[in-house]
């Protein structure tokens, strides 16, 4: 087998990126880490959504024909999924961006102009997991280690252990979820949620039962993503509700707890091999 061969697949799912988007802690750990990745052998891509605000020109995005042209679901209805490209300044790795003109094309992020939560974020959330699932099918790149980073990525490992569990580019994946405290508060994630993210209750009851919080209540999303992972990655150093980093760190999940600005890269990587390695 080729040096190539052997080399372990780390696919980092993110929500922002330096130097396409810098909105919070997120983007600076999801810029310095595939580097890490990278340059301790590893081979590493990023998926990410492509956001109105990220100038194509500048960044020389261009879309991938052959993986472009599918349909996302989203509440019964089709969306296109435009997936464009772009190398990473100063390193030698691709950065693929999701696209749709419906969720992606306004000029601002998760608010509008007047600071307002646009109120399809949770349509956003739905086709950026479903997209990101898709686009590793159709890149055939078999990933051993799915690392996601943000609040858009939180259904993705749900949807990974639930739809996708007989899917053989999923065999023996290892997902860790990076908890950050940011979030989209006044946010609904309640029923309605669950019920466009295309769950049946009958075929897919333990997401329901995890991500349901009270009675038309919010969902408990970063609880639900942790017990969908094999691992789970305390990324931000303090928490404004410490109930969600205790309720996490109870699991019978592996956790790594926060580490400083000089220790989290290597960390990050002794915790992938002690994932693979069990």
């Amino acid at each position: 087998m080729s040096e190539v061969e052997e080399k372990k697949r780390v696919l980092i799912i993110t929500q922002e990126m330096k130097p396409y988007t810098a909105l919070s802690e997120i983007s600076e750990i999801a810029r310095k880490l595939p580097q890490y990745i990278q340059d301790s052998g590893m081979d590493v891509r990023v998926l990410m959504p492509r956001f109105g605000t990220i100038n194509e020109r500048r960044h020389r995005l261009h879309e991938v024909v052959r993986l472009s042209g599918m349909n996302i679901v989203v509440d019964d209805e089709d969306y296109p999924l435009i997936i464009k490209v772009a190398s990473l300044p100063g390193a030698r790795m691709q950065v693929y961006f999701l696209d749709n003109e419906e969720f992606f094309k306004r000029k601002q992020i998760f608010e509008d102009a007047q600071g307002e939560l646009f109120e399809d974020n949770l349509d956003r959330m739905i086709f950026f997991a479903k997209a990101s699932i898709e686009t590793i099918q159709r890149m055939g790149w078999k990933p051993d280690v799915i690392h996601c980073h943000g609040w858009m990525t939180t259904i993705v490992p749900s949807y990974i252990r639930t739809i996708f569990k007989e899917d053989p580019m999923f065999d023996n994946v290892k997902l860790v979820y990076s908890l950050y405290d940011y979030d989209l508060e006044g946010t609904k994630f309640n029923q309605e949620f669950l019920d466009k993210a295309g769950y049946e209750e009958e075929e897919d009851n333990s997401f329901l039962e995890i991500y349901k919080g009270e009675e038309e209540g919010p969902l408990a999303l970063h609880t639900g993503a942790a017990k969908h992972s094999d691992g789970v990655i305390i990324a931000s150093e303090y928490f404004e509700e410490e109930e969600i980093v205790e309720e996490i760190e109870a699991l019978d999940i592996k956790t790594l707890d926060y580490k400083n600005e000089e220790e989290y890269l290597p960390a990050y990587i002794n915790f992938y091999k002690e994932l693979l390695n069990n």
